[in-house]
């Protein structure tokens, strides 16, 4: 026979279908019972069918999805890059797709769910899949929470205070709205380590408490009827901080800082105690752009810092030319010693000139600091410092030895004329911290000039009272024949009993007293100080009758000279005569001398 005919099914045929119907049915029910949210769509994005599970998500009966836009269910038209995503697995051209998206229920209350989107196994359909992640996003806001905050103050801690305020310096968050300014107040506890050490880490918790409490309520209070309040957190141990984004100005930065000194003065009643404390607050406030978190935190630090040098109990605005300072201070304090040993140092050196004859007797060697960045600095800039580290040992050497070679050199330049004598400016840590009559010694010896053509200056404050160690070594260098100056003579101690006591050759008035003299009568309007005179014609006396010589320091005016030339004065130093000069000007000087003295 033909087979024209279909005859009877195969049995493998049979099978097949069988294990198909049975695979259909198991989905359905599977599909319809499982507890995730699931639904087929088609590759033009519309649900084909839906599960019960999935109607429950959204607020309603999963059959009334159907042909509805599935994008538009989950919400996955709001994010570019969520929907682009979304496109390319329905167009096969993406394997997968994941998201998180937070769903509106139609009770009003919100869900956040995890999307996933991925081709069924006949390639026809994807199959889109909504898991309710609600629980597990409030586990980790608690747990964000918990680590993004203080547990003693309940007060942003310092993580999520660094997060909002690099956020508030990102440029989208000022280019377009708001001032484009932010501020800052950088508080501190005046004396909470007492607290915390006399009544218990108990006490001092309850009183960080206390005091969030205050700048809570004082940022609430500042923030009313203004876009945002400020942010406090609390940053470590007894430091707060009071962050202003928008910010109008130093003044209302100023206002914030003085309502929470207010609030935090106000006496606190804690576990029987009645306490009272005070803070220093520093305060900055600038344009956001160009602002680093790093920049902001290190100038409100600098600033806290003032206000607790200031006295405490107070708040302090940051001032950029102090900042400068302190950080040329600090930059000088860090470069001093390869300084020297780079010879960025040289001396100039100021005739010292005989009253009566108007001779040059000697000079006085001055440091100068050619630094490579600030220019060239004078002693004031840098002397403090140097004494501070100890640097002023190796520095003070160096301006000995190179003062006495000069002094020598110009005598040997110039064998017709009384030789010049040189006054250094000795530092009291040179004289505790080396041994510093034998540096003298020393140098005198290597150079060859005589000790008597060396005058070491010590300030008066340093001077009086000496004992032990400074006194003998004072001692030791007059008794090798080397001059011994007080400086700054009448400004310190002015105990003058000591004096009869102290191997000292030299005073040098300190130039306050002398800027009295400038007038030889007193300008109009201005009753003249017979006191000025009185006072320093008694000095020079009493120096005399020691056997003392008097330098007079400043002398800016002839009228001057003439008034001290008049009561006595030895010597006199200042612009009259000459500024402070490099050694080839002395030469100079000391080769008009000579002419003149042969003419």
């Amino acid at each position: 026979m033909s087979g024209t005919s279909e005859g009877p099914t195969p049995a493998a045929d049979l099978d097949r279908s069988a294990v198909t119907d049975s695979d259909h049915i198991t989905y359905d029910r599977v599909f319809g019972a499982a507890p995730l949210a699931m639904a087929v769509v088609d590759r033009q994005g519309l649900v084909l069918r839906a599960n019960p599970a999935f109607g429950e998500l959204l607020g309603t009966d999963c059959d009334t999805l159907t042909g509805r836009a599935a994008a538009e269910l989950v919400d996955l038209t709001a994010d570019a890059r969520s929907w682009h995503a979304y496109r390319e697995v329905l167009c096969g051209r993406q394997a997968r797709l994941r998201c998180t998206r937070r769903l509106k229920h139609p009770e009003g209350n919100s869900v956040w769910v995890q999307l996933t989107v991925a081709p069924l196994a006949d390639g026809a359909d994807v199959l889109l899949s909504v898991a309710d992640i609600s629980a597990r996003r409030e586990l980790q806001a608690r747990l964000r929470h918990l680590q993004m905050h203080d547990p003693v103050t309940r007060l942003p801690n310092r993580t999520l205070f660094f997060e909002r305020l690099s956020a508030a310096l990102e440029s989208e968050s000022y280019e377009h709205r708001g001032t484009g300014r932010i501020g800052l107040c950088y508080l501190d506890l005046d004396g909470f380590k007492a607290v915390n050490d006399t009544l218990g880490h108990r006490v001092g918790d309850r009183l960080l408490a206390a005091v969030a409490e205050r700048l809570t309520r004082v940022a609430d209070e500042a923030g009313y009827a203004r876009a945002a309040t400020p942010l406090v957190a609390r940053l470590g141990g007894d430091e707060f901080a009071l962050l202003v984004e928008d910010s109008t100005g130093t003044e209302q930065l100023a206002d914030l800082a003085e309502s929470a000194l207010a609030a935090l003065q106000e006496p606190y009643d804690l576990a029987g105690q009645r306490l009272s404390l005070t803070a220093s607050i520093g305060v900055v406030e600038r344009h956001a752009a160009g602002t680093t978190a790093t920049g902001l935190m290190q100038a409100a630090d600098t600033t806290l810092y003032w206000a607790k040098a200031d006295g405490k109990g107070r708040w302090t605005l940051f001032d950029p030319e102090r900042n400068a300072h302190r950080m040329t201070r600090q930059a000088l304090s860090s470069t001093l010693r390869p300084a020297i040993e780079r010879g960025e140092f040289a001396l100039e050196y100021q005739p010292l000139v005989g009253m009566g004859d108007g001779r040059l007797s000697g000079v006085e060697a001055l440091v100068r600091w050619h630094h490579p960045q600030f220019g060239t600095l004078t002693p004031n800039r840098f002397i403090g410092l140097a004494e501070e580290d100890g640097s002023i040992v190796q520095l003070g050497r160096w301006a000995l030895v190179t003062a006495c070679r000069q002094a020598r050199r110009w005598q040997l330049d110039h064998p017709g004329e009384p030789p010049i004598f040189v006054s250094v400016n000795v530092a009291v840590r040179q004289v505790w911290d080396s041994d510093l009559v034998a540096d003298v010694a020393e140098t005198l010896a290597e150079t060859g000039l005589a000790p008597h053509l060396l005058q070491l200056e010590l300030t008066e404050s340093a001077v009086m009272g000496s004992a032990g160690r400074p006194l003998q070594a004072l001692q030791a260098l007059s008794d090798m024949g080397v001059r011994i100056a007080i400086d700054d003579f009448g400004t310190g101690y002015s105990n003058l009993a000591y004096l009869s006591r102290l191997p000292v050759s030299t005073l040098k008035l300190d130039g306050s007293f002398v800027r009295g003299f400038q007038y030889e009568e007193a300008p109009k309007g201005a009753a003249p100080n017979p006191a000025d005179e009185v006072i320093v014609e008694a000095m020079i006396q009493l120096a005399h009758r020691l056997g003392l010589t008097v330098t007079a320091e400043c002398v800016e005016t002839s009228a001057q000279a003439t008034r001290l030339r008049r009561i006595g004065c030895d010597t006199g130093q200042g612009w009259l005569y000459s500024r402070p000069v490099p050694p080839d000007r002395i030469s100079e000087l000391l080769g008009a001398q000579a002419y003149t003295a042969t003419t």
